[in-house]
């Protein structure tokens, strides 16, 4: 029997690669003659980095850039084996992971270290950036990151803006950077809000990232006036609308307006780069995949959904902590089956302390 192991982090408990080796341990008790493939799998948030480097053999660069509030905080990124590529998780500078409950505002918050990241494999040679923005602490639209990149924000006087949230509101002048920094980036993105307006960046992320009703209403505005000053500068219409320009806090939409990114599907861009389809045509019987919870937007842009939408009639199990989906919902993820890891509601912290094993036991049980 030959089964596939492709499997999302169960968050808060594993990265995605000790979660197919706990998978693989249980099936290969169950079937000791099973050709086992382990892959572990991102939907292009946090965790791509470890993902791809994984499937990519990347190295890595660790760089200390500004958090989120502009202090000193250590980040990589990873670079392929010829310095061409570069793989940059927003996480790693920008994430919300870095601010306790007290620190988060996105009036105060920027991507300014993502950008450092950026141009630091900018000038190491690399022309392709696959930038993952998954996990933002911001809501400032890019500028941040642009402003490392070289672009300038001036308001009515001429002088230069801090580049965070708050301050939006007062860019007067755009002043582009000298040169782009890569021939090509692509953004890793599984979201499709608009920059701004009722279901824009502020009004749907901000709120986890420590906005208030008041806050975030001034910062959708804001994200509204960087879109008419940015159309007006340079003539391009129509970035603020596209689908994932909220993302990120409107990374998104920067990482088009200033960076010419492309934005793409992390999911699709992952098993591309990992060779999901062609582990998949190596005669694979059964897929068995995975991630912390399971609920009805699974289906909707999520790493089970691209495993199975790639699967073609290979079967698809899927292993979780948490079922919040119905029967129907399940069926049209596309899955066979779902198992959840954990036989009985305990404290969380208790079942996280277990997934490994639980995992391994599920696996083990479902492979008999």
């Amino acid at each position: 029997m030959r089964i596939l192991i492709a499997c999302d982090s169960f968050k808060d408990a594993l990265p995605a690669p000790a979660v197919c080796q706990a998978i693989a341990r249980g099936v290969a008790r169950a079937h000791p003659d099973a050709a086992i493939t382990q892959m572990p799998l991102s939907d292009g948030g946090e965790g791509v980095l470890e993902v791809l480097g994984h499937a990519l053999s990347l190295s890595t660069v660790t760089l200390t850039v500004k958090d989120a509030l502009g202090r000193p905080v250590e980040a990589k990124y990873g670079l392929s084996t010829d310095g061409k590529t570069a793989v940059v998780e927003m996480a790693q500078a920008s994430g919300l992971e870095h601010l306790s409950q007290a620190e988060r505002d996105p009036l105060r918050t920027s991507t300014y270290g993502t950008g450092q990241l950026l141009a630091d494999a900018s000038a190491r040679g690399a022309s392709h950036a696959l930038l993952a923005i998954g996990g933002s602490a911001t809501n400032d639209g890019g500028v941040g990151a642009a402003a490392a990149l070289g672009w300038q924000f001036l308001d009515a006087a001429g002088a230069r803006i801090e580049p965070v949230g708050g301050n939006l509101k007062n860019i007067a002048r755009i002043i582009p950077a000298p040169r782009m920094p890569f021939a090509r980036m692509d953004v890793l993105c599984d979201v499709t809000n608009p920059l701004y307006g009722p279901h824009g960046a502020s009004w749907v992320y901000g709120r986890q990232k420590g906005g208030t009703d008041q806050s975030l209403a001034a910062l959708d505005d804001a994200l509204r006036h960087l879109a008419q000053v940015m159309e007006a500068e340079t003539g391009r219409k129509g970035l603020a609308e596209t689908p994932g320009a909220g993302a990120a806090g409107g990374l998104g939409y920067g990482a088009m307006a200033f960076m010419n990114a492309h934005l793409r599907r992390g999911i699709d861009v992952v098993m591309e780069r990992a060779g999901f389809d062609q582990a998949v045509a190596a005669a694979t019987d059964l897929i068995i995949t995975g991630e912390g919870r399971i609920d009805g937007q699974s289906a909707q842009g999520k790493l089970i959904s691209g495993v199975c939408a790639h699967a073609g009639k290979v079967p698809v199990v899927a292993l979780c902590g948490k079922l919040d989906a119905s029967e129907a919902e399940v069926k049209a993820i596309g899955l066979k089956a779902v198992y959840v890891i954990n036989d009985k509601e305990r404290p969380l912290a208790e079942m996280l302390a277990e997934t490994a094993e639980n995992l391994e036991r599920t696996a083990g049980r479902i492979a008999m």
